[in-house]
């Protein structure tokens, strides 16, 4: 009886891949160190100014890591003054990702808090948790989030969930209401993960569902042919004699992000 003999293309090609996966892995665990390394002994010693820069500098990092491209359309669209961005969810990846763009505050779900590093990660840098069930401290993060938007920009993720990115969910209209009493100009960013080599919705950035931290970035790792886009709309202007209510707000930038993506 003749031996079954092995196809050593296949043996090769699958050490191969495990090699990178592993050599992923560790270029993941020492950019995250230096993060919170710059987080523990340098951020509490510089300017605002400096934490940005240090902040898009370390997402971009972590874009290339992951082998993801970044496609901004509509950068000009950004006031020059503090703003409210509103988008639609579908992965941890999208707080990078705007980072790596614009760095701003960010509001997530009190969840957030709890993830191992990350959430220490994000504490550090200011996010503000919001329980997703409690309508009083939905109207105490209102009042906290006004008082930032006067001196910093701001982005929250009003569908309250992550999603696939197919479509976009109703937006929660509470924390709109921070913008009115500022008053800040709110913009609708839509965030849209896509196959450079088809231009296809790409499912790999999506968290949802009971997935873990470590199990979406291993999906995340295995997919190399990741683009995100991010596409920016004309700012809806606080201030004037026909001031929306939150509402309106919540319902404008959904049906922006709709029509885009």
């Amino acid at each position: 009886m003749k031996r079954s003999q092995s196809n050593p293309d296949s043996i090769s090609t699958s050490a191969l891949s495990s090699w990178l996966r592993h050599w992923k892995w560790m270029q993941i665990l020492v950019h995250v160190i230096s993060g919170v390394c710059l987080l523990a002994f340098l951020f509490p010693f510089i300017s605002r100014g400096q934490k940005d820069r240090r902040i898009q500098k370390w997402s971009q990092k972590l874009l290339k890591i992951f082998h993801i491209q970044l496609r901004v359309i509509g950068a000009e669209k950004l006031p020059s003054s503090h703003y409210l961005l509103a988008s639609n969810h579908i992965s941890w990846l999208d707080i990078h990702v705007i980072n790596a763009f614009k760095p701003v505050r960010f509001v997530a779900k009190l969840e957030v808090r709890g993830w191992p590093v990350f959430g220490w990660m994000a504490e550090q840098l200011g996010t503000v948790f919001i329980r997703r069930d409690s309508a009083r401290h939905a109207r105490q993060v209102v009042d906290q989030m006004a008082e930032v938007l006067r001196v910093e920009s701001v982005c929250i993720f009003p569908e309250g969930t992550s999603t696939s990115g197919e479509s976009v969910l109703p937006f929660k209209p509470n924390l709109f209401e921070a913008a009115i009493i500022a008053p800040a100009p709110v913009l609708a960013i839509a965030i849209a993960y896509r196959s450079k080599s088809t231009g296809l919705r790409s499912d790999a950035p999506a968290f949802i569902g009971d997935m873990g931290l470590l199990e979406s970035m291993s999906n995340v790792i295995a997919n190399r042919d990741i683009e995100v886009h991010l596409s920016l709309m004309e700012p809806y202007l606080i201030g004037n004699p026909n001031n929306p209510d939150r509402k309106e707000l919540a319902l404008h930038c959904q049906e922006a992000i709709s029509k885009t993506l």
